[in-house]
């Protein structure tokens, strides 16, 4: 999977919060870039990076209820209705379309009866209409509140949901996750000193264990459907 960040900050090299999701970017199979670090588009180049794109992630910090002024510039610039579904190609169809917002305010601040009294989801709305107008396939959106606030922990678990975000198979289910972790579960104990990567191993082995664990009893579940169906 190829997976093409887009990140509107006005004053990113400031922003703690987007300094730590650089850091936080898988090495590989991920592209990087700041919406605000140029004054005009090469709309050839932009339209092709998002086709070459399996996911597209846009990130930013929310700004009275909005996106900052570059995400707007960018997307009238590349997204022009030629290249979104004009004449029927809809060059974006079955890719994926992602949010990583940020917030000052606490989650429960974003709903109904809220002190915001509106929703993450309803203030993305109109991204989640142009992934419908494109046919793509709009992702849920990961909206992270009060970075400053998060302890060491909190921010560990965020990198690894962050990572998640960027590169694990839709939907979110178990298996996907599973099998996430699978995959670089490996690469992370050997980089692990030598007295813990017999925890480390006995991690690996655990998980692959409720895999195979978790596939049999799909099996069960599917072959008791086929029986009730009949």
């Amino acid at each position: 999977m190829q997976t093409l960040v887009l990140v509107a900050h006005p004053h990113l090299a400031d922003s703690t919060t987007q300094q730590f999701f650089k850091a936080s970017l898988p090495a590989t199979g991920v592209t990087y870039e700041s919406l605000d670090a140029q004054e005009t588009y090469a709309v050839d180049r932009e339209q092709a990076a998002l086709r070459q794109a399996d996911r597209i992630i846009l990130q930013f910090p929310l700004y009275w209820y909005a996106a900052p002024a570059s995400l707007a510039r960018w997307e009238a610039a590349v997204l022009t209705r030629t290249f979104v579904y004009g004449d029927r190609r809809y060059p974006l169809a079955d890719k994926e379309l992602g949010v990583v917002v940020t917030t000052g305010m606490p989650a429960q601040a974003f709903r109904r009866g809220g002190l915001e009294n509106v929703t993450i989801d309803t203030l993305m709305a109109p991204l989640a209409a142009l992934a419908h107008r494109a046919h793509m396939t709009w992702l849920p959106t990961m909206a992270v509140h009060q970075f400053n606030y998060l302890d060491e922990t909190q921010k560990l678990q965020l990198v690894v949901a962050y990572q998640r975000y960027l590169t694990q198979s839709a939907p979110d289910t178990l298996a996907n996750r599973q099998a996430w972790f699978a995959a670089r579960l490996p690469a992370m104990v050997a980089k692990l000193a030598p007295k813990d990567r017999a925890i480390g191993k006995l991690i690996t082995a655990t998980l692959t264990q409720q895999a195979d664990e978790l596939e049999a009893l799909m099996a069960t579940l599917a072959m008791i459907k086929e029986q009730d169906d009949d």
